[in-house]
C-alpha cells in the first residue's frame, strides 16, 4: 500500500466509531450491518465502499444498490467527494437490473429499444387485458388484478408457471388476465417495472455465463435497506456473489415497511442462515434524536417479535416532551397542528425542517386548509407526480414512440395530442384495423393505402405520421437537445408554451423538465434518449421532496423513510388508521404498521407530537374514533398527553355555502380539471383569500379563469381519462 493510499484509508476512518470502523474495514466473505435510524448508515455504507475501492479492488468492482434515486445520489455524491469512487456503480436495484437488461438484451430474449411503462399506463394495459379475456372491468378493476400479477412477478413467478399452479376460480381468472397483458407488453416490446426485477434475476439464475462475467465485473456488493428486499432482488444480490459471497447488507428489520408490495422481511433476519460465516456488526448509536425521542421510539418497537435485538442510545441532549395530543374533531386537529407549525416558525424553525406525516393522503386535505388560513407555505410529497404531469407525459411519449415504434400506448397519446382532429372514432378505427391485420398501429398508419380508408380523416392521419418522421433526428441528441427540438417540432410548444398567458405551470414544469435532463447529460455525457427515458421512467416516491425550498413538508409515513426533519408532526394515530386496516383485514400486519410509526417517530431531530381526534369525517360520514393502541404501548416517562377542547366551529371560517370536492387531497399544481362549460383545464395555483379556497385555471382555449374552488364546478380528471 502506498503512502497516498495509506493516508486515503487513515482520512477514511478517522471520524469513526469503533462499530462504524468495524463495518468499514471488514473486506472479504459477507457481512450483515444492522444500522438503527440515525446510527450514521450512510456514511458507513460508503465509506466502506471507498475503503474497498482503494485496498482491495477497484472502483469499477464495486457495486452499491440503494432504494430510491435520492439515496443512491447521495451515495454517489459522497463517494465522489471521497476522491475514490469514479468509475464505481450506485444505483437503484431497479436501475441496474435495467442496465444489465440493456447490455444483455439479446440473451434476455429482449427486443432493442425496449421501453419501460409506468404504474398509470401499466393500469391501461391491464383493462385492455381485462377486455380482451371478455370479463367486466367492475368485477375485475385494474387496480385490483395489479397486485396480484405484481407479487407473482417479484416471485419470479411468469404466467405460465402462475397459470400452471393449483388455483382457486380467482387465481384462475387473474392468470388469464396475466397471459393476456403478457402478450400485450410483448407486443409493444414493453417492460413494467416488476419486469425488470423478474428478467434480471431470471437472466443470472439461467445464463452461468453471463452470471460469471457480472460476478468477475462486481467483486464486492453492497445492498442497502436489506429488509426491504423481494425474492426478486434476493436472488440477484444472491447470484451476484454466488463464488466470492462478498455480500455486504445493511438494514434494520425494524424498519421493514414495504411487505405490501413484496419486501420479505425473512431475508435480513435469516442472513446468518444463509451465510453462516458472516460478521455481524450493530450501529446502535444515534446522532439524530433527542433521548425522549428515542426512549419513546423505543419503547413501541419493543412490541415487536420479528425483530433483531439492539439497544439504541444517544449522546444528545434530552430534548422537549414526546407530545400526545387528543382533540374532539379532524378539524380540530388541523387547526392545533398549524398553530403548533406557526409557533415553531416563530420560535426560529425553518420551514424546511418541519414535516407533517399521515398514513394515507385522505388524511392531508385538513391540514393543507387549516395551513393555508395561517398563511403557512406547504409542499405535499405525492410521488412521482410531476412526471404524471400532463404536459410531461406527453412529451415523454412523443420520445417513447421514437425509441420503441411498437409502443402503442404513447402512440395512442400523442396521435390527437396537440389537436388534429383525428377524433376517437377514427382512432379505434385504426385500432381495429391493426388488430385484424396483425401490425402494429405505427405500422398501419405509415401506410398510405390504408389510411385512404379513412375517408377524410386520412389527410389528418398522414400529416400526423409525417410529424413523426419530422421528429426521428431527435434520437441522435443529447437529451436536453432532443426535448426542445420534439417540443417545438410537435405543436406542443405552442399548446403548451407559446401562447402569452403569464406565470403558467405548464410552460415552468417543461422548463424543469429540461433542466433535469440537462443535469442528467452533464452527469452522463455519452448518455442518448434512450438511456433518459429510462431514467425518468425509474423515478420513485421521494425524489420530488424538496428539502431546501422553505415549505413544510406533508407526505406519508411511507415516503418519509431516508429523511429527517426538526420537528415532526404524526396526526391520525388512530385504530384504523394506524394501525391501517382495511375492511376485509386481508393482508393486515400489525408489526409492519408498528414498524411504519416507529419510522415516523425517528425521523424527528428534537421535537416530536402525535395526534388523534375523537371524532372524524371518513368518507362523508363523522365517526367515533378509537386511539391508536401504539399510543399506549409508548413509555409514560418523557411523553406529555394533551387533551384539547373543540375550537367554536366559526373559528374554522367555514365556506359560506359551498363546498370543497371530496378528493381535494388529490389536488395541487398541475392537476388536470374539467369544467361544464369550458372543458379541461390544468390547475395553476391553489390559494386560501379570506374565507375560501380559490383556484386558478389554465383552460384549452388559452385563457386562465379564477374561482372560489368551493363554487367553480370543477371536476378533477384522472390520468386514466386523459386518452
Amino acid at each position: 500500500m502506498t503512502a497516498g493510499t495509506q493516508a486515503t484509508v487513515a482520512r477514511l476512518l478517522e471520524d469513526l466509531t469503533g462499530p462504524q470502523r468495524e463495518a468499514v474495514q471488514h473486506t472479504d466473505g459477507p457481512l450483515l450491518i444492522l444500522a438503527g435510524p440515525g446510527s450514521g448508515k450512510t456514511r458507513v455504507v460508503t465509506r466502506r465502499a471507498a475503503h474497498l475501492a482503494c485496498t482491495v479492488a477497484t472502483p469499477e468492482q464495486v457495486l452499491a444498490v440503494a432504494f430510491t434515486n435520492k439515496a443512491a445520489r447521495e451515495m454517489q455524491q459522497r463517494i465522489d467527494h471521497l476522491g475514490v469512487g469514479r468509475g464505481m456503480t450506485a444505483c437503484t436495484f431497479h436501475a441496474f437490473c435495467a442496465r444489465l437488461l440493456r447490455l444483455y438484451q439479446a440473451r434476455a430474449g429482449l427486443p432493442p429499444g425496449f421501453t419501460i411503462i409506468d404504474q398509470d399506463d401499466r393500469r391501461k394495459l391491464l383493462r385492455k387485458a381485462v377486455e380482451g379475456c371478455e370479463l367486466s372491468l367492475a368485477n375485475f378493476p385494474p387496480a385490483s388484478v395489479e397486485p396480484a400479477i405484481s407479487k407473482a412477478k417479484n416471485e419470479l413467478l411468469s404466467a405460465e408457471r402462475f397459470a400452471d399452479r393449483d388455483l382457486d376460480w380467482q387465481d384462475r381468472t387473474v392468470a388469464r388476465i396475466y397471459l393476456c397483458y403478457e402478450k400485450l407488453l410483448r407486443a409493444m416490446a414493453a417492460l413494467d417495472f416488476d419486469d425488470l426485477l423478474m428478467r434480471a434475476a431470471v437472466l443470472l439464475r439461467d445464463d452461468e455465463q453471463v452470471r460469471a462475467e457480472l460476478e468477475d465485473r462486481f467483486r464486492y456488493v453492497l445492498v442497502d435497506e436489506y429488509q426491504d428486499t423481494n425474492a426478486a432482488q434476493y436472488t440477484v444480490g444472491r447470484l451476484l456473489t454466488r463464488q466470492r459471497r462478498n455480500l455486504c447488507a445493511t438494514g434494520d428489520p425494524d424498519q421493514s415497511i414495504y411487505g405490501w408490495r413484496g419486501a420479505n422481511l425473512e431475508n435480513i433476519l435469516t442472513f446468518e442462515r444463509d451465510y453462516p460465516e458472516a460478521r455481524v456488526v450493530r450501529l446502535e448509536q444515534n446522532y439524530r434524536s433527542t433521548r425522549r425521542i428515542l426512549a419513546a421510539a423505543d419503547s413501541l418497537i419493543a412490541g415487536n417479535l420479528r425483530r433483531k435485538a439492539k439497544t439504541l442510545w444517544t449522546e444528545n441532549v434530552e430534548g422537549p416532551a414526546v407530545r400526545i395530543v387528543e382533540v374532539e374533531t379532524g378539524e380540530d386537529e388541523a387547526d392545533g397542528l398549524a398553530r403548533g407549525i406557526a409557533e415553531r416558525i416563530r420560535e426560529g424553525t425553518g420551514a424546511d425542517r418541519i414535516a407533517v406525516f399521515y398514513r394515507t393522503n385522505a388524511l392531508s386535505r385538513a391540514v393543507e386548509e387549516a395551513l393555508m388560513r395561517e398563511g403557512i407555505r406547504y409542499q405535499v410529497a405525492r410521488g412521482v407526480e410531476f412526471y404524471n404531469r400532463k404536459e410531461i407525459r406527453d412529451i415523454l411519449a412523443y420520445l417513447r414512440v421514437l425509441v420503441n415504434p411498437a409502443d402503442e400506448i404513447a402512440l395512442l397519446r400523442v396521435i390527437n395530442t396537440p389537436p388534429r382532429g383525428i377524433g376517437p372514432t377514427t382512432v379505434q378505427r385504426l385500432v381495429d384495423l391493426a388488430t385484424a391485420e396483425r401490425r402494429s398501429l405505427l405500422e398501419l398508419i405509415g401506410d398510405g393505402e390504408a389510411v385512404r380508408t379513412l375517408g377524410r380523416s386520412a389527410g389528418r392521419v398522414t400529416a400526423f405520421c409525417e410529424v413523426l418522421h419530422g421528429l426521428r433526428p431527435a434520437l441522435e441528441m443529447p437529451a436536453p437537445q432532443a426535448l426542445q427540438f420534439v417540443l417545438s417540432q410537435s405543436g406542443l410548444y405552442a399548446l403548451y408554451v407559446a401562447e402569452p398567458s403569464g406565470e403558467e405551470a405548464p410552460r415552468a414544469n417543461l422548463d424543469e423538465l429540461i433542466s433535469a435532463a440537462s443535469v442528467f447529460q452533464r452527469d452522463r455525457p455519452h448518455a442518448s434518449v434512450l438511456d433518459w427515458l429510462e431514467y425518468a421512467a425509474l423515478v420513485s416516491d421521494v425524489d420530488s421532496v424538496r428539502t431546501d425550498a422553505g415549505m413544510v413538508t406533508l407526505m406519508t409515513l411511507h415516503a418519509a423513510k431516508g429523511l429527517e426533519f426538526d420537528a415532526v408532526f404524526i396526526i391520525g394515530v388512530e385504530e384504523g388508521l394506524l394501525p391501517f386496516r382495511r375492511n376485509d383485514e386481508d393482508g393486515f400486519d400489525e408489526e409492519e404498521e408498528r414498524r411504519l410509526c416507529f419510522v415516523g417517530m425517528t425521523r424527528a431531530r428534537r421535537w416530536l407530537t402525535l395526534s388523534r381526534a375523537r371524532y372524524r369525517v371518513i368518507r362523508g360520514v363523522t365517526e367515533r374514533t378509537v386511539r391508536s393502541p401504539f399510543l399506549n404501548e409508548l413509555t409514560t416517562a418523557g411523553v406529555e398527553w394533551t387533551e384539547q377542547p373543540a375550537r367554536e366551529s366559526s373559528t374554522r371560517q367555514p365556506a359560506a355555502g359551498g363546498r370543497l370536492p371530496a378528493d381535494i387531497a388529490e389536488w395541487t399544481i398541475g392537476t388536470v380539471v374539467r369544467h361544464p362549460r369550458h372543458g379541461m383545464g390544468q390547475v395553476l395555483a391553489l390559494e386560501r383569500v379570506a374565507r375560501h379556497t380559490h383556484v386558478r385555471v389554465r383552460f384549452e382555449d388559452g385563457a386562465t379563469r379564477a374561482w372560489a374552488l368551493e363554487f367553480a364546478e370543477l371536476q378533477r380528471v384522472d390520468f386514466d381519462e386523459l386518452d
